[in-house]
């Protein structure tokens, strides 16, 4: 939606968490060639919108509205499944609940949730994994944080 509308990112409030793949980075920013160009336009959007971006991938990348970024050491090819960045999303989501702030809930969200595929494809293989099986090792994955 906000590629089709792109007068509406001016409007988004500070804080706000937004979760693309790279297809959708490109309909709200603009086509690249390379991931060079990639990360510096992602940290020129995070900046100009003062918002938090989780630009998802095979090593996510997370930008904030300083243009720090940040990329994520967790997760396996088994995750590329559909829902799988809904339950993202709503790790992310959960965490801003509880108080933590946008780059904290973004940075340890794609923590969790790679760790928490990383477990389930042990158990069950890259090519069984859906996105229930990472919900069902969230909670092992943060015993592991301890």
């Amino acid at each position: 939606i906000l590629g089709m509308n792109r007068e509406w990112l001016n409007k988004l409030p500070p804080n706000t968490v937004l979760t693309p793949h790279p297809k959708e980075f490109e309909r709200i920013t603009e086509p690249v060639s390379d991931d060079y160009s990639r990360c510096q336009l992602l940290r020129q959007f995070a900046k100009k919108y003062q918002v938090t971006v989780v630009l998802k991938g095979a090593h996510t990348a997370i930008a904030d509205k300083d243009g720090y970024v940040w990329f994520n050491t967790t997760g396996n090819p088994g995750m590329a499944t559909g829902g799988s960045g809904d339950v993202l999303t709503g790790i992310i989501l959960a965490l801003l609940a509880q108080g933590y702030t946008a780059i904290d809930a973004a940075k340890l969200g794609v923590y969790l949730h790679g760790l928490a595929g990383d477990l389930a494809v042990k158990k069950l293989g890259e090519e069984a994994l859906i996105a229930s099986d990472i919900i069902e090792y969230i909670g092992k994955a943060f015993k592991k944080l301890k």
